[in-house]
Order: structure tokens, then C-alpha cells, then sequence
């Protein structure tokens, strides 16, 4: 189990896939969400969680005012869970805040079919993805993304970092925490 970490569903349990997944350390969060809350972007935002697994960084982001959080996870288990989670977190913030989405289908698909308008996106996608799918995926994500937006990637810290320039984005700042790395990228202006 993990859980929220702070906001209105603070203390919420979200359950997690056993296999198949790599759920983000309370440690990580904690610090990514202190650095995200400096930059005010949380606030209203539309969310996009990537390869989403239990959905907990999406959650986050519902849980510290977030107004939509698309959870997009392909895996029927992992997705199953991410709605149930996502469930208990709109129990705990009331009706009429966060609407939350789960979406059972392959990355690639939901950017396809997803209008601009992102303001942080997630992606955490398994370890094995090759680094030129993720380049696919941040070119698609890109387009979708509104000025002064974020992404931000979780891997190993073993991988090499994303390759912003191909898909027309900016590297902004890298963490590393053990064997986890996150790296932050923005639109480019």
C-alpha cells in the first residue's frame, strides 16, 4: 500500500498493483510534489498520468486541487486498481472538485485522441521501454502541452535522459534518488 501524501484526500490509501508495475517511493513524490507545488502549476490544472499504474502521482495532483486528471493505464489489472483509487480519492475531496478519469488503452492511443490543453504530464513507463518509444511518446505529448506547462519522466537512473529536443521540448531540471532519476522538461518558447 501507499498512500496521498498531502491536500483535501491526505492519508487516503491507494492500493498497487502486485506485478507489472514500479510504484513511485513515498520519498520521490514527497520531493517531486514540493518542488511542483513551488512552481504553482497544481492549482486548476489538467493532468495527464501516463503508464499510471496505481495512479498515485495523478491522485496527488487531485488530491492538492488539480481540476482534471486523466489516468491512462493499458493494463487491465493495474487499471482496475487506478479506479478504485481514483474513487477513494474522489470520495475524500467531494463531489464538484477533481473530475478524474481512468483510461484503459495504450499510451500512443489516448495522445492521439486527447485535444491540447495538458498543463504537467507523467510518464513513468516501465523500465524495459526503449528509449526511441519514449521519444515517440514525448512527441506526441508535446503538441498537447500549454505554455509554461511540465512533463516530467521517472526511470532508472541507469537510462539516459530523454530526448527533449526530438520531441520539441526543453530539458528543465533532473533529480536522482537511488536508482530512480526523474527529469523535468517544458515546452520549448
Amino acid at each position: 500500500m501507499t498512500r496521498i501524501i498531502a491536500g483535501r484526500a491526505g492519508g487516503v490509501r491507494l492500493e498497487v498493483p502486485r506485478s507489472g508495475t514500479r510504484p513511485t517511493s513515498d520519498r520521490v513524490r514527497e520531493s517531486l510534489f514540493a518542488s511542483l507545488e513551488g512552481t504553482g502549476l497544481i492549482e486548476g490544472a489538467q493532468v495527464v498520468d501516463l503508464y499510471a499504474g496505481s495512479g498515485a502521482l495523478g491522485l496527488e495532483c487531485a488530491s492538492r486541487g488539480a481540476a482534471v486528471v486523466d489516468l491512462v493505464e493499458r493494463a487491465p489489472t493495474a487499471a482496475a486498481l487506478a479506479r478504485r483509487n481514483a474513487d477513494g480519492v474522489r470520495r475524500a475531496i467531494g463531489t464538484g472538485s477533481a473530475t478524474i478519469r481512468v483510461h484503459p488503452v495504450a499510451v500512443r492511443s489516448f495522445l492521439r485522441g486527447t485535444a491540447p490543453g495538458v498543463d504537467i504530464a507523467f510518464l513513468d513507463p516501465p523500465y524495459e521501454l526503449a528509449d526511441d518509444a519514449l521519444a515517440e511518446d514525448l512527441a506526441l505529448l508535446a503538441p498537447l502541452m500549454t505554455e509554461g506547462s511540465l512533463v516530467i519522466v521517472e526511470r532508472s537512473s541507469r537510462s539516459p535522459s530523454p530526448d527533449w529536443a526530438a520531441a520539441g521540448l526543453a530539458p528543465w531540471r533532473d533529480r536522482v534518488y537511488g536508482d530512480t532519476a526523474l527529469w523535468w522538461g517544458e515546452p520549448v518558447a
